[in-house]
């Protein structure tokens, strides 16, 4: 049924502009009653970062980034709901037009800049649906004319600390000026001292929340080191390979690939891929990692996980392939699984070494 839909409302959707299309379709899943799917087949089931995923497919943040669908796409099939990026106070973004399909790439560009409606409004959303299930993370970022960005980040845990399944410290978008500086050592240990510290006081009120650092594609393998140190030494519960890519490989064929931004979707595989199993061999399982960038069926979810990936998400490909994607990955990854003898646990990581070659 979610590919039949898909088929007839693809064409309406893609008459629309990208980010008036995105409106719209917000807007439908927050309308529409969409039933509840079957539940998720036991061998999809994840532990990671003390809390138990019903399957390891998840929406990545910026589709629903002020919280108001997460129930909605929990009942489409995924097995967690990222939402944000969230900043303190509201701040429009980036001019418009700032949202672009490369149809010929499978791809996506973005220059939104963390356009947000600050914390007060997704908040009162989140803690409306208080008490109902599903594991919905909170993304939390820095305005961009922040005086302390660090700060803004400590803020964003200490505000969504009640409502939040996890929360993911975004410190890679390309689209915030100098956003990208907090990845460097020095200053991402003190970014991430404040930011458990304040974790650790909240969870007396609220529980202990893991806190999952958000990295770039488009590091080097210095940058990386550094990166991974300061999450170890900072004992971060898990770490989220990548977000978008400011490169642009020469395959790109779309009109759209000269716009500045974010490059996402199915041209992001191969480098973020490459990130992801280099970071797997270096955290030597001190903590799990999530796999984004790329992904657009089941062949490369599977890779993903045995490129060191314990969790997926996605968000571009769904401009493209619709809901029905979702059952198809976690379909595909039960066929590899029985077609290997394996479990999923056993996958990750498997192909690390091989997936790294090269960085």
């Amino acid at each position: 049924m979610t590919g039949l839909i898909n088929r007839l409302t693809r064409p309406i959707l893609f008459a629309m502009e990208p980010e008036q299309a995105h409106g719209a379709t917000i807007a439908a899943l927050r309308m529409l009653p969409i039933p509840a799917g079957a539940p998720h087949d036991p061998r999809l089931a994840v532990e990671a970062f003390g809390l138990r995923f019903p399957a390891p497919l998840g929406m990545a943040p910026g589709f629903d980034k002020g919280g108001e669908v997460p129930d909605a796409l929990l009942r489409l099939g995924f097995g967690s709901v990222e939402v944000g990026t969230i900043t303190p106070l509201p701040q429009p973004g980036n001019p418009k037009p700032r949202l672009f399909r490369l149809k010929d790439d499978l791809a996506v560009i973005n220059r939104l800049g963390f356009n947000s409606e600050g914390h007060a409004i997704p908040h009162a959303r989140l803690r409306a649906r208080a008490g109902r299930p599903g594991i919905v993370g909170v993304n939390v970022g820095a305005n961009k004319d922040s005086s302390d960005r660090a700060g803004d980040y400590v803020t964003g845990v200490r505000a969504f600390a009640d409502v939040a399944s996890y929360f993911t410290i975004n410190i890679s978008s390309p689209n915030t000026p100098g956003l990208r500086d907090l990845q460097q050592a020095p200053a991402l240990d003190s970014l991430l001292a404040r930011v458990i510290e304040a974790r650790d006081e909240m969870a007396a009120l609220h529980g202990r929340k893991p806190v999952l650092l958000k990295i770039a594609p488009d590091l080097t393998p210095g940058d990386l080191d550094d990166i991974v140190r300061v999450a170890r030494e900072r004992k971060v519960d898990g770490m989220i390979v990548g977000n978008t890519t400011i490169e642009r490989p020469a395959t790109l064929r779309s009109p759209e690939a000269r716009e500045a931004g974010g490059l996402s979707g199915r041209p992001l595989f191969e480098l973020a891929t490459k990130m992801l199993a280099a970071a797997y061999l270096r955290v030597e399982g001190q903590f799990p990692l999530v796999g984004v960038g790329g992904i657009d069926g089941p062949e490369t979810a599977f890779a993903k996980i045995e490129a060191g990936a314990s969790l997926l998400q996605i968000y571009s490909v769904m401009v493209f392939e619709g809901p029905a994607l979702i059952g198809e990955i976690h379909r595909g990854i039960l066929r590899e699984l029985e077609k290997r003898g394996t479990t999923l646990a056993q996958s990750v990581g498997a192909r690390a070494a091989h997936y790294a070659a090269g960085f």
